[in-house]
């Protein structure tokens, strides 16, 4: 399990969220929901972790939508600061770039 992700989950439960700009403009672009997403983090799963991030620790997940879909989702805490969770972006992943579970880059 992730340190970040735990953390990103602790900080949801206590509702202290941010959508960075990045995040509204690729949640629109992809006909994505921020409340599927902040809910969705829960049953998240760990694709990559960067708990070193320059810009603080952060982690990519896939989650799915209120439909069942895989959603990639970059979560991440600003660096030296214990708050709030960011969600960084969110995109519906590729086929052609990921493996049928998400979990995975095609190489």
């Amino acid at each position: 399990m992730s340190k970040t992700l735990e953390n990103v989950r602790a900080l949801i439960r206590n509702l202290e969220v941010r959508i960075s700009d990045h995040g509204y403009n690729e949640l629109s672009s992809d006909n994505l929901f921020a409340r599927d997403i902040v809910e969705g983090a829960i049953e998240a799963i760990v694709v990559e972790d960067y708990p070193d991030y320059p810009k603080g620790p952060c982690v990519l997940v896939v989650q799915k939508d209120t439909e069942n879909r895989p959603i990639h989702v970059v979560w991440g805490i600003p660096k030296g600061h214990t708050s709030p969770a960011v969600l960084v972006t969110a995109y519906r992943p590729d086929l052609e770039l990921w493996e049928e579970d998400y979990l995975r880059r095609r190489k």
